[in-house]
């Protein structure tokens, strides 16, 4: 078994620039709508876990009400009981400015915010209309630049809603380019449920870019459908050079049914790689911690790569 303990003394040596940065979004995004309750050390130990694998980005944990996700209620412990690694960002999530002071109150350096391109999904999500969630994260992303806080912004829904269906692309990059006008380093587009191909991913991406960047633009695949490799595929041809992805295959959303998990993190480095094209990420610790995470989950592992690599 691969050792993790020193997380320090495993990220001394100088981190080679990736070409390719996949944030790792398991410990909230993944965590989030799994039922198994995950003690806050077990917590603390995958973050530090995936630390040492090498990731550049890892989303700690999520300062939203305990109410609605009991999963992280345990945030402020989580957040203060990680080693935090040189080079390494760990963003917490913030629906609002008492998250965001919660989250600052424990020393947090970056931020995401988020919204949806569907009116229905943030109703249901949040009990606000779109133009409602961006006054709400203006008013974070305010303090924020006051404090020197780095923010990252996610546009759920992007290529469907379970309540709506079809969502304009004209309202995914109005959303977009709110979100970069209100201080967003980078804005995530995230396939929350899952029903994206990859045409239709490319067009998404591409009429955004018009707006927004592509170089401050990050591409967000649920696996539902089995298409999420082939969609973060699409939009790398596209010039995207930023992939969230979840060790596992863990997640999904608690607001959307039927919605399985992430992209999983050893698939997309595992691809990644087999391009040519470097992500910084140690595949090898990457399977070994997605195969401890199965465990305390109690379930198989929804990554191709470390099933494809159990002993026979």
């Amino acid at each position: 078994m691969a050792e993790f303990g020193n997380v320090g003394a495993a990220m001394t040596t100088e981190r080679r620039e990736p070409e390719v940065r996949v944030v790792e979004v398991g410990p909230r995004d993944g965590l989030q709508n799994e039922k198994t309750l995950i003690s806050t050390i077990d917590k603390i130990a995958l973050i530090d876990r995936l630390s040492a694998c090498g990731f550049a980005t890892v989303e700690a944990t999520s300062f939203v009400s305990p109410k609605w996700v009991p999963q992280l209620a345990d945030a402020a412990d989580v957040f203060t009981g990680i080693a935090r690694a040189p080079g390494v960002r760990y963003p917490v999530l913030v629906p609002n400015v008492q998250g965001y002071e919660r989250a600052r109150a424990v020393g947090v350096e970056e931020i995401a915010v988020f919204t949806a391109a569907s009116e229905a999904f943030n109703r249901k999500n949040i009990n606000a209309g779109i133009d409602e969630s961006l006054e709400r994260i203006a008013a974070v992303t305010e303090l924020a630049r006051k404090d020197g806080v780095r923010v990252r912004g996610y546009v759920s829904t992007v290529l469907g809603c379970p309540y709506q269906g079809d969502v304009p692309v004209a309202q995914v990059v109005r959303v977009s380019a709110r979100l970069r006008d209100l201080g967003c380093y980078e804005v995530s587009l995230g396939d929350t449920i899952g029903i994206g191909t990859p045409g239709k991913a490319r067009a998404m991406l591409k009429a955004v870019a018009s707006e927004v960047p592509m170089s401050a633009l990050a591409v967000h695949f649920h696996d539902t459908y089995g298409q999420a490799l082939a969609n973060v595929l699409a939009c790398l041809e596209e010039g995207v050079r930023v992939v969230d992805s979840a060790v596992s295959g863990t997640g999904g959303c608690p607001y959307a049914r039927g919605a399985t998990g992430n992209v999983a993190s050893e698939d997309v480095v595992y691809m990644l790689e087999g391009m040519g094209m470097n992500t910084g990420v140690d595949l090898d610790r990457l399977v070994e911690t997605g195969r401890w995470l199965s465990a305390l989950l109690g379930r198989p592992s929804n990554s191709k790569v470390t099933v494809a690599r159990l002993p026979a």
